[in-house]
């Protein structure tokens, strides 16, 4: 074999190597920034419940801050737990009143109302928003990306455009956190029959990471056997 041959074999594997290791290093990476990122969080409640508590009682809870991953836990705990009390009629009354109490706090209403509206729409069961992946043209006709519906204009922007217009988001890539909130006629958007989870991985991968093509006829026109 030939030097030139070698180098070339020595790095497909190098290259082969990497697309392995990538992405469970990167999922480590991620998983590790949050769980530090929640025991930050931890250790600063703590700090603060040891300011008003007794001596003993705070070197107790110092030595909490030391325990990795607790954070984690216990956060994961308060979650299920809360899920658990506001499931019933009791705790759905308890909630009301909290909220009561919050939305009439001045400044900090506005900012409160306007998350619990956004995420209330994004993970009720029975809302539409990104439940259906899109093609639009954006920025300019002729030029399409992948978006999601997030609903139907309502009030008085409804009222200047019409029933015929979607409310779609943009997503950018890599990063699908950051966008542009469109509204379009509904006949300028193209449905997909993928699904969300491919339709974000399509946009984070920049379009190296295709969906699986929806099932369709074979190519001598007959359709796939059923399984």
């Amino acid at each position: 074999m030939t030097k030139t041959g070698f180098g070339v074999r020595l790095r497909k594997y190098l290259i082969t190597g990497l697309l392995v290791w990538l992405p469970l290093a990167i999922t480590f990476w991620v998983l590790l920034w949050l769980v530090g990122l929640l025991d930050g969080i931890f250790a600063s409640v703590l700090t603060g419940v040891a300011a008003v508590l007794p001596g003993a009682t705070a070197a107790k809870l110092d030595d909490l801050r030391h325990i990795p991953g607790l954070g984690v836990l216990l956060v994961f705990t308060v979650l299920l737990v809360s899920g658990a009390l506001v499931s019933n009629v009791a705790g759905r009354w308890w909630l009301a009143q909290w909220n009561r109490v919050l939305t009439n706090i001045p400044v900090f209403k506005t900012i409160y109302n306007s998350v619990k509206k956004v995420s209330d729409t994004l993970f009720s069961g029975s809302g539409n928003a990104f439940r259906t992946a899109l093609l639009v043209q954006y920025p300019r006709a002729g030029a399409w990306t992948v978006a999601f519906q997030t609903g139907a204009p309502a009030g008085e922007v409804a009222s200047h455009l019409g029933p015929d217009y979607v409310s779609v988001y943009v997503p950018t890539t890599p990063n699908p956190t950051s966008g542009f909130f469109l509204m379009v006629p509904r006949a300028d958007v193209i449905e997909l029959k993928m699904s969300v989870d491919e339709a974000l991985t399509y946009v984070i991968s920049m379009g190296v990471v295709p969906p699986a093509p929806p099932p369709g006829p074979d190519l001598d026109g007959k359709s796939p056997p059923t399984r």
